[in-house]
């Protein structure tokens, strides 16, 4: 980049207060060109809104303003074109630009500070990031969400085993276990949602902390830069990273959340499970085994949450003992949000790609939804309905019935009239009728239940929401 690398260049960026240069230790400390040149875009634009502004109250020239904006058209250009060249010495993606852009126009480019700091102009072009990376992370749940609703609508009257403590403990459909994670990453959504609406605040005339005494429109350049209205307390605007440390939390949740389905592909895609088959495109074999099909990418979705997680606990370190307002501390606020956005990113797509590619292995599904005596709490609620057994006396009998079963080595609904009569003498026939895993999940119709028909209705309720 002409005339913007060399130390002097630095220098005059700083100002008159320094006579030399920063040593090559602080220079390396000091630079954040290495990462923060990912908020070009935003920086560009926030400075254009800016400049727009300035001119509309008179305080630089309509003239100085069209120049503003060629110059910062033609950076962008530059940028994208991968021609611009960024220099450390000029440490951050603010310095960077403004160096080019007298370059390219000469005086007036000083003119587009006035009425703002670096403070304001880090916390807006931050902003801007993370409220545009959340309006994308919507848009990718909504996709996941509606891949599980297809794949629950395929699956509503697909019986497998419901598990507690990974036992199996009463049987369900595939189609409600699909709809479990329709209701834990749409709870995602809306924490997206109510960040991007919590965030919607424009930083820029905040100036380094105090405001500024130019008749700036703080108003104008708010809904320039699509803000519903700007911040209100100068002081908490440059000091202010609540929003990427709520972006990093509900990042936290969400891979939380998609960490725990990739456990359960890998468990389902095991022989001894046999659930699923995830296509080839999300699978790896061995390069020793040739039989092997290991479900890598649920892994790495699993393994990304390690990294979320971390960058959490790495900004809420870094800001946990800042004096208000900024402190240089808060420059390690971006690298934690740019890792977390990509790896998030990452594993929702690729969990999107296997939902929508696995297969459901229903007879395997079906199978195992009858072992380990699954129906058992059929039969205790079918003695309290049907014989007005007190539910702990119930409890017991059935507890006999499951200790036959399992001495002969059949399932409940194999045991015979008359050795569930022996254990207790008010059984009757009736009680077949509830002993299939088939009835057993029929049966649960109260609101938010297993039933095929109650799953239907949630996920018509779920499409109708989108």
């Amino acid at each position: 980049m002409a005339d913007g690398t060399d130390q002097k260049s630095s220098n005059q960026m700083w100002g008159g207060r320094f006579a030399s240069g920063p040593s090559a230790i602080m220079e390396e400390i000091n630079a954040s060109i290495g990462f923060d040149k990912k908020l070009y875009a935003q920086d560009i634009r926030g400075s254009m809104a800016h400049a727009s502004m300035l001119a509309s109250k008179g305080i630089i020239s309509t003239e100085d303003k069209d120049k503003i904006i060629e110059g910062l058209n033609t950076i962008l250009s530059e940028i994208e074109a991968g021609t611009f060249e960024f220099s450390r010495k000029l440490e951050d993606i603010h310095m960077n630009i403004e160096a080019r852009l007298a370059t390219l126009i000469g005086t007036a480019a000083g003119r587009l500070h006035t009425a703002r700091s670096r403070n304001d102009q880090v916390a807006l072009d931050f902003r801007l990031w993370v409220k545009e990376e959340l309006q994308k992370t919507e848009g990718m749940l909504t996709a996941l969400i509606a891949a599980f609703l297809d794949r629950a609508e395929e699956n509503a009257d697909t019986v497998m085993p419901g598990f507690t403590h990974l036992q199996t403990a009463q049987p369900v459909t595939f189609g409600h276990h699909c709809m479990a994670y329709v209701e834990m990453f749409g709870r995602d959504r809306a924490r997206v949602r109510h960040a991007i609406e919590h965030m919607d605040e424009s930083p820029i005339g905040a100036a380094a902390l105090a405001g500024t005494g130019y008749p700036i429109d703080r108003h104008m350049t708010a809904k320039a830069l699509g803000f519903r209205e700007p911040t209100r307390n100068s002081i908490d605007t440059v000091s202010d990273r609540d929003f990427a440390l709520e972006f990093l939390s509900i990042a936290s949740i969400c891979a939380t959340h998609l960490s725990r389905l990739a456990e359960e592909i890998v468990i389902w895609s095991t022989p001894q499970f046999g659930f699923i088959r995830l296509s080839d495109a999300f699978s790896t074999g061995s390069s020793i085994m040739p039989q092997k099909k290991n479900p890598d990418a649920a892994e790495l979705v699993r393994a990304k949450t390690g990294r979320i997680n971390g960058s959490l606990v790495a900004l809420l370190t870094v800001m946990k003992g800042l004096p208000l307002a900024y402190s240089k501390d808060m420059q390690e606020d971006k690298e934690q949000v740019f890792d977390s956005a990509e790896s998030l990113e990452l594993a929702i797509a690729a969990m999107t790609g296997m939902i929508r590619d696995l297969e459901v292995r229903k007879d395997r599904m079906r199978a195992a939804a009858g072992s380990g005596y699954s129906t058992a709490t059929d039969l205790a609620d079918w003695l309290v309905r049907e014989a007005g057994l007190p539910f702990r006396d119930a409890h017991h009998v059935t507890g006999n019935a499951v200790a036959l079963a399992e001495k002969k080595g059949c399932d409940l609904a194999d045991l015979s009239l008359e050795e569930l009569q022996a254990i207790h003498p008010d059984i009757t026939n009736g009680i077949f009728d509830v002993l299939s895993v088939e009835a057993s999940v029929a049966s649960r119709t109260s609101f938010g239940g297993t039933a095929p028909s109650e799953v239907r209705k949630q996920i018509a309720w779920w499409r109708g929401r989108n």
